[in-house]
């Protein structure tokens, strides 16, 4: 992780030619001797074309002409080698610029105090970072490189033709004065409306951001027309301006072009009235015009450089501006001794305003003695939350004081807030990972303030807070559904197919009338037919369900076992039944349950049973019989009730099962992971390998015996800690997508609860999980009385009596203060508050 020095401004006060040469002197200094050499290469070639035709065309010396000739390629290939060189170098210090101003802008960005990001929309910072530095990051790269390539170029050419001939040199450069005069005045309204472009730009990226975050709130209130005009008149602003700034920049660019080409016409007349009168040679003439082509090239590369810089400049100014914000806090000790506190709390005379004057807290007086648990409750509005952000140091109080065992916690740091602080909030935020990465989030915040890290929690005390926390038997779940590695987990697999053995063995009978264990001589009633052919698991796409019947091997392979007609005639036994049952129905999938016709492919199995009909002359297409295959490969005997399976057809899956196992038994390339009593299936996860069969209902009775049956041979065989360590390698997805409202509710709880903070803060910390987690996770607090201060915001009263100390606060002030049961005999505030009766 890169550490500012202490020399350094803050980034956001650094100009944009600070990073051109911060990391970056040796490369830049690589450069400039590059530099040199290709400007020489540029200049060689004309004095070689002033010589042929000086020279070797009017001596007629071929030798001479071939050396010359070699001389100029060799030029020109050094040269544009030399030019790759130059690119490379460029773009290296460029996207390493670009990388540390990210680094160095991102770092700031995230100690930026809280009521920074409630008025900064999410999509300027990820466009700030993302694309607006960008171009800063292309400048830095060509900053020295281009204006001293083409600089030294026009400098090393107008030399040269001036030695050649110092009137005509003169004369014919004498236009290059005129465009640096012009083209400045006009790149003036090209940066006007370049600010303007990137304002609106930035109004349009927060307006989409906050569409597409209130999406909810947007389908609730059906406000789809008033957020497409907000949209629209920002689009429609935004193409003015970027029509405007267009036509400026080319505007530089065709004025630039008109007056560089009026050069030649220079050359022609001065020069060739020159030549007439004899005081100039063809050669030279022929220098100056190829000089003056090529002088081009460096004039536009700087005026494009020029408006690259303009275009930087204005996006690193507005960047940097934006989160030109101080911290508020001190981030980490700064080398004094760290104490841990004990978690005496005491608040004095405190008050907090909001940037607008409106006063959320006023003269809140309280104290907490270290170990004591106290409850925060009151009228919504009233600032409990408040004040339990201003505890944690998460919003800076205005005045007044928050003392932490005699200590100011706005003078504490960062690093002593976080190793004896716990926040958690009512609407957690689980980050992308592990649920491993989330549950060790804060623990691991912690080590990264000292280079003396702490000892990550034992896998032991993984898994007792999340049993503490009810979040075990979700970890098992995650752990029972991974897929292993045939690679790294060999020996693993091997245990679990003992565990597989003892399954059967110890509740085989038990589960008998309710689980179809895989069995290479049966037929699997729960499965449909092409699963009870591959009896497998599939490892190609070609041979997944809605694949299998276009699968041209596959349907080669039942033609050989004679088993295609067969299920042709299946398909069509079922489109009959279906069509003579069902009729026509709506198209929901309530009226196909019992049969394996989808509702959204009921009109096209209408139109080829018409087809089938014997009068209807049509007969049946290539894809119809394709149609019928996928009927019959579909079907599940136990489910769909609008055929019966025939014996016979029964035997010849089997056997057409068994043809299809030896066959591509043979194959170097495995498309289906079979089913085998003795080989752990790598394609299915721990819990299918275990079961290794289908329920044959879904009644959440039989799901849970099953269950318990795993569980059970799994502490037999000490395979529990395992699996939970593996389920704790769960990727929770983007935000915590892939897990319950209740699962993050618990998992921030456990992230908190891990580090053992000497004073928690809990703001609604349980509003999302239901009355029995809700009661698990206040038992767990209460045995920390003593140990540790709880400050918890409630809004359920009836867990007042597990509180040492109750605050009632109202518009601001707490109105009382004390133990629950006396408050309540009192029949004040609390007292209204837990009966719903007024005074």
């Amino acid at each position: 992780m890169s550490k500012q020095r202490e020399t350094d401004p803050p980034v956001v006060k650094r100009s944009l030619f600070y990073w051109v040469l911060q990391g970056n002197l040796l490369l830049q200094l690589l450069l400039l001797l590059v530099i040199v050499a290709i400007v020489f290469l540029r200049v060689l070639p004309l004095e070689i074309q002033k010589r042929i035709v000086n020279d070797v065309l009017s001596g007629r010396d071929f030798s001479l002409l071939v050396t010359y000739c070699l001389i100029y390629l060799a030029a020109v290939f050094i040269s544009s080698g030399l030019k790759f060189a130059i690119n490379a170098l460029q773009a290296k210090i460029g996207q390493q610029a670009l990388t540390e101003m990210r680094r160095e802008l991102y770092r700031h960005i995230l100690r930026l105090p809280l009521s920074f990001f409630r008025k900064t929309q999410p999509g300027s910072v990820v466009a700030s970072l993302v694309n607006e530095l960008a171009t800063s990051g292309n400048f830095v790269g060509m900053a020295v490189a281009v204006p001293v390539t083409n600089i030294l170029t026009l400098i090393a050419f107008a030399v040269y033709l001036i030695w050649l001939h110092p009137l005509l040199g003169v004369v014919t450069l004498s236009i290059y004065p005129i465009v640096v005069l012009i083209v400045p005045m006009a790149q003036k309204g090209a940066n006007r409306a370049n600010k303007k472009r990137v304002s609106v730009a930035r109004a349009m990226s927060d307006q989409i951001t906050e569409s597409i975050s209130g999406v909810h709130e947007l389908h609730a209130h059906g406000s789809f027309y008033s957020e497409e005009k907000k949209y629209n008149r920002l689009i429609d602003e935004l193409l003015r301006i970027r029509i405007v700034w267009t036509l400026y920049r080319y505007g530089v660019k065709v004025l630039n072009n008109l007056i560089v080409s009026l050069g030649p016409v220079l050359v022609f007349i001065l020069g060739g009235y020159l030549l007439i009168q004899g005081e100039l040679e063809l050669g030279s003439i022929v220098a100056f015009l190829s000089a003056q082509e090529k002088l081009y090239d460096p004039w536009k590369e700087l005026i494009e450089f020029y408006q690259v810089y303009q275009d930087a400049s204005i996006r690193y100014s507005k960047v940097m501006s934006t989160f030109d914000e101080k911290t508020q806090f001190q981030l980490d000790s700064g080398g004094k001794p760290f104490c841990a506190v004990e978690g005496g709390v005491e608040i004095k005379e405190l008050e907090f305003s909001t940037d607008s004057g409106i006063k959320l807290l006023e003269q809140v007086n309280l104290s907490l003695e270290a170990g004591e648990h106290l409850a925060l409750v009151g009228f919504s509005g009233s600032g409990k939350s408040t004040l339990a952000k201003c505890v944690g140091q998460l919003i800076p109080y205005g005045s007044g004081q928050i003392l932490v065992d005699g200590e100011a916690v706005d003078l504490l740091s960062k690093e002593e807030i976080v190793r004896n602080i716990g926040f958690i909030s009512q609407s957690p935020v689980i980050f992308s990972g592990t649920i491993n990465d989330n549950l060790l989030y804060a623990h691991r915040a912690i080590s990264e303030y000292s280079s003396a890290a702490d000892d990550e929690p034992s896998l032991d005390d993984r898994i007792a807070v999340i049993q503490q926390t009810g979040l075990y038997l979700d970890i098992l779940r995650f752990g029972l559904n991974t897929t292993l590695d045939q690679d790294k987990d060999k020996d693993l697999m091997e245990v679990f197919l003992r565990v597989r053995k003892n399954f059967q063995e110890n509740f085989g009978d038990e589960l008998a009338a309710h689980v179809e264990f895989y069995r290479k001589d049966r037929y699997l009633y729960h499965e449909d037919v092409a699963e009870n052919i591959l009896f497998g698991t599939a490892m190609e796409e070609d041979y997944l369900p809605d694949r299998i019947s276009s699968n041209r091997i596959f349907v080669r392979f039942l033609k050989d076992v004679g088993l295609y007609k067969e299920l042709v005639s299946v398909g069509t036994r079922i489109l009959s039944n279906t069509v003579d049952i069902l009729g026509d129905v709506p198209r929901e999938d309530i009226f196909f349950s019992a049969t394996p016709v989808e509702a959204a492919d009921y009109d096209e199995i209408l139109k080829l049973s018409r087809a089938l009909q014997p009068h209807s002359g049509e007969g049946i297409t290539f894809e119809g019989e394709r149609k019928l295959l996928e009927l019959a490969l579909r079907f599940v005997p136990a489910r769909h009730k609008v055929i019966e399976l025939k014996p016979v057809l029964e035997k010849l899956i089997l056997y057409a099962r068994s043809e299809f196992n030896s066959r591509h038994q043979e194959l170097e390339k495995e498309v289906v992971s079979f089913y085998d009593d003795a080989e752990y299936i790598s394609a299915r996860s721990i819990l299918n390998n275990i079961f290794f069969g289908s329920l044959l209902s879904d009644s959440p009775k039989v799901e849970e015996r099953v269950n318990q049956c795993i569980v059970h041979l799994l502490i037999e065989e000490d395979l529990l800690e395992r699996v939970a360590a593996i389920g704790m390698e769960f990727d929770v997805g983007h935000g915590g997508d892939k897990l319950s409202g209740g699962q993050r509710q618990k998992l921030s709880i456990a992230r908190v609860l891990i580090k053992h903070p000497k004073i928690l803060i809990m703001d609604e910390a349980t509003s999302a999980l239901d009355n029995k987690s809700q009661a698990r996770i206040q038992k767990l607090v209460e045995k920390w009385r003593g140990e540790c201060t709880v400050i918890s915001v409630i809004h359920r009263l009836d867990m007042l009596p597990s509180f040492d100390k109750v605050a009632v606060l109202k518009a601001g002030k707490v109105v009382e203060f004390g133990k629950p049961d006396e408050l309540l005999k009192n029949k004040g505030v609390l007292y209204e508050l837990s009966t719903g009766k007024s005074h």
